[in-house]
């Protein structure tokens, strides 16, 4: 029997999906043509988020681990650990002041319409090419510089293993940060392992604990960066908090 719920729940967001999109698809599909009108065309891409996220019965609960603040006008590299396709909502609504732009697979502006969209929005990467994934950064650089946050998940995908609590970050992030000194806002997302996984007979609504672990700067090396970012997320991923 839950079993059963949980594919009406999932069918619903299916539903869910389908109306927000055909709501939003018009405007976000003529904002998206020029880059400057792109701080318009995320707002209605946050509302879709906003929508998905808690039309599919989710909260959060804010945890701040730092007593730094967020900066209006300044542009982040905003990463968190990647669990749950709930993950690519939360920074959509955690950063309302902030244009976000996703580094994503090439693979899906193959998708009809969507694709078109895709394509426009995110900073694509086709991983099969050393050459496309070197030229990521400058292109996430220069949509920083029209004053656009990126969002990277650093553990670059989410593993088969589901026991794995963390996995071993990618460089991509630390990168992007370091050469082109931009700060790192690091979060780590709690509870959508288990509430939304990626196995479509498991889920459930919910509270999801965000921590704000950090604002890192690009003054400490490359590795230094990665370590104390994978540190930070996984120690709020395995601390026990009510």
């Amino acid at each position: 029997m839950r079993t059963l719920l949980v594919y009406v729940w999932r069918f619903w967001m299916v539903i869910l999906g389908t109306v927000l999109t055909l709501i939003f698809f018009i405007p976000v599909y003529i904002l998206s043509i020029r880059q400057k009108d792109y701080k318009f065309c995320y707002f209605f891409i946050r509302h879709w988020a906003i929508g998905m996220f808690y039309g599919m019965g989710f909260r959060y609960k804010m945890i701040s681990k730092t007593g730094k603040k967020i900066d209006k006008s300044q542009p982040y590299v905003i990463i968190s650990n990647h669990t749950s396709i709930m993950d690519v909502m939360l920074p959509c609504i955690l950063f309302p002041n902030h244009p976000l732009c996703y580094v994503g697979k090439k693979e899906l502006e193959k998708i009809p319409i969507f694709g078109t969209v895709y394509k426009r929005v995110c900073v694509m990467v086709d991983r099969n090419s050393a050459r496309s994934r070197a030229d990521v950064y400058r292109r996430c650089a220069e949509r920083m510089q029209q004053g656009h946050s990126v969002v990277i998940f650093p553990e670059g995908g989410v593993p088969d293993d589901t026991s794995i609590v963390l996995d071993q970050f990618k460089d991509g992030a630390f990168i992007l940060a370091t050469k082109h000194q931009f700060p790192i806002a690091v979060f780590s997302f709690k509870g959508l392992k288990e509430m939304f996984p990626f196995d479509n007979k498991k889920g459930y609504p919910g509270v999801v604990k965000v921590f704000f672990n950090d604002i890192l700067t690009p003054d400490l090396s490359l590795k230094e960066l990665k370590e104390k970012a994978f540190d930070e997320i996984q120690l709020s991923l395995i601390e026990k908090i009510k």
